[in-house]
């Protein structure tokens, strides 16, 4: 069909969607995290004892939450983008082991391991030319 056939012309379309749609959904994810402060960051932080860190875990909380939230951002913009995206898949990382220690299995860590796959992925591809990085 050369309707489909010709839609190869628009990768960097396609790599925008992604990345707009993505980035969104991380921000909207965060952003609740980073607003929740200390608190909650030490709560989020513990998650990192599934790899043997137990300490400072309102520091790696809040890490996470900046991963998620201002990780989003630059996701969508296309700024920084592979180290964003290496911030993040290590953060699907310990979000699919947090998930598979509390016994939900690998159905419970799916989303996880799904968006891990995404940005492992996006590492490799690059931002496209409708991007920051991509100017």
């Amino acid at each position: 069909m050369a309707i489909l056939d010709n839609l190869g012309k628009y990768r960097n379309t396609g790599l925008l969607i992604l990345r707009v749609g993505v980035g969104a959904m991380m921000m909207f994810h965060g952003l609740p995290k980073i607003m929740g402060g200390p608190d909650n960051w030490a709560g989020l932080g513990g998650s990192m004892g599934v790899i043997g860190i137990n300490f400072l875990p309102a520091f790696w909380g809040f890490m996470a939450a900046i991963a998620e939230g201002l990780g989003g951002f630059l996701l969508l913009l296309g700024l920084f983008f592979r180290p964003v995206n290496m911030l993040l898949t290590f953060t699907m990382i310990i979000a699919a082991l947090v998930h598979i220690n509390k016994g939900e299995g690998i159905m419970g860590a799916s989303h996880a391991i799904e968006l891990g796959i995404v940005f492992f992925s996006l590492i490799f591809i690059g931002p496209g030319k409708y991007s920051v990085d991509g100017k």
